[in-house]
């Protein structure tokens, strides 16, 4: 009986130390998201404040201040990302300095988190870049597990709602340079509490198969 009480009682705190184990590499609930406004549809944002606290603090700065408005997706290319952030876009005329431009310092690399389907990464040069600095604004969203990106880029976020929408600026048609033809601009970009956010997701109509 001792022996197959110790074992209960081994088992019980076996068990709680892997509950209190997962409950610590659990990601907690985002307090507010980036909503991301495009002239195709909208994309909500969970920033990762904790595993990259530089990177979502300028990305929340940047959406804040509207720094990103006005500019269109530059780069896309199916099964892989679909890329933008770029300042030198607003100028439609000119698509030669396209993916060259920036906004504000180059952000120290914050590198760990894979790039998952639908994670958000920032761009950065790959020549005279030994510490991988990642681009003030530029940034992308992936399209597929890129394993290859793995321990060259940072990634700072992953669409929570909208990854419909990137699907469909996937679909356009490039250049050589893989410019979309058509551009697809980002109108607006604001901060929503959780809150918000579930109500605005409770608010848009649901499909289903009608019985």
């Amino acid at each position: 009986m001792r022996k197959i009480t110790t074992t209960k009682i081994l088992l019980v705190i076996l068990a709680l130390a892997v509950m209190i184990g997962c409950s610590k590499e659990a990601k907690a609930p985002a307090d507010e998201y980036i909503k991301m406004e495009t002239s195709v549809g909208t994309i909500f944002i969970d920033l990762y404040e904790a595993e990259a606290p530089l990177h979502a603090a300028n990305y929340k700065k940047l959406a804040e201040e509207g720094s990103l408005e006005g500019i269109y997706f530059h780069r896309v290319i199916p099964g892989f990302v679909v890329q933008g952030g770029d300042p030198n876009t607003r100028d439609n005329d000119d698509r030669s300095d396209d993916g060259h431009g920036g906004i504000g310092e180059r952000i120290p690399a914050e590198i760990g988190q894979p790039h998952l389907r639908g994670t958000l990464g920032a761009a950065r040069t790959g020549q005279g870049n030994p510490e991988k600095l990642s681009s003030g604004s530029q940034f992308y969203f992936c399209l597929a597990r890129l394993t290859q990106l793995d321990g060259g880029y940072t990634v700072f976020g992953n669409v929570v709602e909208g990854m419909d929408v990137v699907d469909e600026i996937a679909k356009l048609e490039r250049d050589p340079a893989d410019n979309p033809l058509e551009s697809v601009t980002i109108l607006k970009t604001s901060m929503v509490s959780s809150e918000d956010y579930q109500k605005e997701s409770m608010s848009r109509p649901s499909f289903g198969l009608a019985l």
